[in-house]
């Protein structure tokens, strides 16, 4: 294949690139009567985009699910839930939405409300961080939870009863499909997917289907970290015949979420008693717990992936990276102690960050992180300090659209609100290269796309709809307009 007449994002200069064997190619050696030929015309080309994280199923579940992302009270969720009943034959499924944001509630749920609305029928309503679930005692029978007053299940009892639910049918391949070919439309190339399932069979099994959209890397989780080691896994290792997935890194989760104000804090919540035992928050793994599985994780070849919100939870991060002498990421730092920033350089740490979240979470940080946020999805002291940054969604919590990301890193605004602390934004070329793994240069792989517009000129408005003309992964077309 040789493209012509390709404007090379960074310097604007027109050149023909070549691509053989899934890779880019010196010029000049590509020939033969077959060679696919497809001129430019004078459009942007640039890296294929990568989002780091994300959590793919949950991604295609979200999307199926009744929209609560709208939705500002317990009320206002109530109402969506009850139209969606009555607009579905009682048959005694369960009815599932996903999104409810309750940090900012003016008032709390109740069992009682939910219980109500739906006394015969399974209620079950995800949190749009996915760390808590609003459900009846309906549902919650049936799995053995147990709700609080308010009909909530947070953290380690949500998250490990969600695969108990029984909720819905498992998404059909088509449905993964589709979300994968979307993903191809918005130039993404490949996903870092941390879903707490058998990502490292699920993904190949996907590709010999048909799925070729993507790259993957494959997370694995504590649970399962046993039998990676036992089953010989490690980081990087090819699973598929097309090279395509790989094995990804640990993920271990030490703390909760600032939307369900169990991210793990140095100071406690406002509005909780400072005596109980979760007013700073939730600590999933203790020091040593963790200590273990890492040194676990290393000593067999497999990297780590830490989820830190709080600014406690990556100090203790931090602290375990540093005694191991190991680098890894740090999944999240949203909230990082003044004086942790230079460690994540100093110890060549990467901090995998999803910028969507500061324009998402902007009000519920001011109020329950007040006097913090300064240093509250701090991008730009994190790369002062010498941290690298991987720019991801943490799809469904925000869109699986690495220009989201982008755009949210370097204008920190949305909505036509002012931007939220503008010291913290970072230039475009940082987003850019936190958001791809590939360069255009001979030998590197055919991952690109081509695109209509230079990004680099765009405000952050027009970045975040900026059209993908075409999209090629190891120099196959997965999406192309043209």
């Amino acid at each position: 294949m040789i493209l012509r007449h390709a404007r090379l994002l960074g310097s604007g200069d027109l050149v023909d690139v070549e691509v053989r064997d899934g890779r880019i190619a010196p010029a000049g050696s590509v020939t033969g009567t077959g060679t696919e030929v497809i001129d430019l015309d004078g459009r942007w080309l640039a890296p294929g985009l990568w989002d780091n994280h994300v959590h793919f199923t949950q991604w295609v579940r979200a999307r199926q699910r009744i929209d609560l992302s709208a939705t500002t009270s317990p009320d206002e969720v109530l109402a969506v839930v009850a139209a969606e009943l009555a607009a579905r034959p009682d048959d005694g499924t369960a009815v599932v939405g996903y999104g409810f944001r309750d940090g900012l509630w003016p008032y709390p749920p109740t069992l009682a409300a939910l219980d109500a609305l739906a006394p015969h029928r399974p209620v079950i309503l995800v949190s749009g961080d996915l760390h808590c679930g609003w459900i009846n005692t309906r549902a919650a029978a049936s799995v053995g939870m147990v709700p609080d007053e308010f009909g909530l299940v947070r953290e380690a009892e949500w998250m490990q009863g969600q695969s108990r639910l029984g909720a819905e049918t498992q998404p059909l391949l088509e449905h993964f499909a589709t979300a994968a070919e979307d993903a191809a439309r918005r130039g993404v190339v490949g996903i870092v997917d941390f879903e707490a399932t058998e990502n490292v069979a699920e993904w190949p099994a996907r590709v010999a289907a048909g799925i070729r959209s993507l790259r993957v890397e494959a997370s694995i989780w504590p649970d399962r970290l046993a039998a990676a080691v036992a089953g010989g896994l490690r980081t990087g290792a090819v699973l598929d015949p097309d090279g395509l997935i790989t094995v990804g890194r640990l993920k271990v989760v030490v703390d909760g979420s600032l939307n369900t104000r169990t991210a793990l804090c140095h100071e406690p919540y406002p509005g909780l008693d400072p005596a109980s035992p979760h007013a700073c928050g939730v600590q999933s793994f203790s020091p040593a717990e963790l200590r273990d599985l890492l040194e676990t994780a290393y000593g067999n070849g497999i990297t780590a992936a830490v989820h830190a919100i709080g600014d406690r939870a990556n100090e203790l991060v931090l602290d375990e990276y540093e005694r191991l002498g190991v680098t890894g990421t740090v999944e999240h730092a949203q909230l990082v102690a003044a004086t942790d920033f230079e460690r994540f350089g100093r110890l060549g740490l990467v901090a995998s960050v999803q910028p969507e979240h500061a324009m998402d979470d902007r009000d519920v940080a001011d109020r329950f992180w007040k006097g913090r946020t300064e240093r509250t999805f701090a991008f730009r002291s994190l790369i002062d300090a010498g941290a690298a940054l991987a720019l991801g969604s943490d799809a469904p919590v925000a869109p699986l659209d690495p220009w989201i990301a982008i755009a949210a890193a370097v204008g920190r605004d949305r909505d036509g609100r002012e931007a939220w602390h503008p010291e913290q934004r970072i230039p475009f070329s940082v987003a850019l290269d936190a958001s791809t793994r590939s360069r255009i240069a001979v030998g590197e792989p055919a991952d690109l796309i081509v695109l209509d517009e230079d990004p680099s000129s765009l405000d952050s408005s027009a970045l975040r709809g900026l059209p993908v003309a075409a999209t090629l992964l190891g120099g196959r077309w997965t999406w192309k307009s043209f």
